[in-house]
């Protein structure tokens, strides 16, 4: 029996701490990236997820490597996302549309193109975020990308009934990673002062992300489900 697991941007943050922990689990892990995984035993298919021609690309070499495993459970992790800062108010068309490649449209075409070669015990997991189901200033794109995320993972439930394929959307909360820190410019006033917005007072390891990643695909009962992964984050 060979468990694969595909998971997007795991060069870093979430992504590479779930193919850590996938591999220590057992899996046969793909990172798909523009850059490398530098764990080892990870197989990279590197490539730029915001073009549609490319993503036919890796999708047939992800499938390569999905029939010459002879896979008997396939967990597909979409976590790559692109997090830009904008408003309603200065959003261009273009830059919605880049985040929306990549946030939404990139995760449709690989569904879609993959599907067909996952057996059944096979699961989707969407990494969405507490901006899933609300939203703060300053990140339009992305929270209308994560929104997307929600439906996107809700109607994939539906259309595979019967299927014995998984799905749910992971929701982190403030999650110590490059793209959180680069977001706020390493201003570490920032980072202290979202630090204190759970009943924990820090920012979530990303280790504790992709512990969640693998319990979700070994437990199809959650099957359409939103977890919540945020220390307990206070409400607004």
């Amino acid at each position: 029996m060979t468990k694969l697991a595909i998971i997007t941007g795991a060069s870093s943050g979430i992504g590479m701490a779930s193919a850590r922990q996938l591999l220590n689990d057992g899996f046969h892990v793909i990172n798909v990236s523009r850059r490398p995984c530098t764990l080892e035993g990870v197989t990279n298919i590197c490539g730029d997820l915001s073009e549609t021609d490319n993503i036919h690309l890796l999708a047939g070499q992800i499938i390569a490597v999905i029939e010459q495993q002879e896979a008997t459970s396939v967990c597909v992790v979409h976590n790559a996302a692109l997090m830009l800062k904008d408003s309603v108010g200065d959003t261009s068309d273009e830059d919605l549309l880049r985040v929306l490649q990549i946030n939404v449209v990139a995760i449709n075409a690989l569904n879609r193109i993959l599907l067909p070669h996952l057996p059944s015990t096979s699961s989707l997991l969407f990494v969405g975020s507490t901006l899933s189901e609300k939203a703060v200033a300053g990140a339009f794109s992305y929270v209308v990308s994560k929104h997307a995320q929600l439906g996107m993972m809700r109607a994939t439930c539906q259309d595979l009934m019967g299927r014995g394929i998984h799905t749910a959307l992971i929701c982190p909360g403030f999650t110590d990673t490059e793209m959180l820190r680069g977001h706020v410019g390493n201003n570490q006033d920032i980072i202290q002062s979202i630090s204190g917005l759970n009943s924990f007072n820090r920012l979530v390891a990303p280790e504790e992300i992709a512990r969640l990643v693998g319990w979700c695909h070994e437990n199809p009962v959650i099957n359409g489900s939103v977890l919540h992964a945020n220390l307990g984050q206070v409400e607004s």
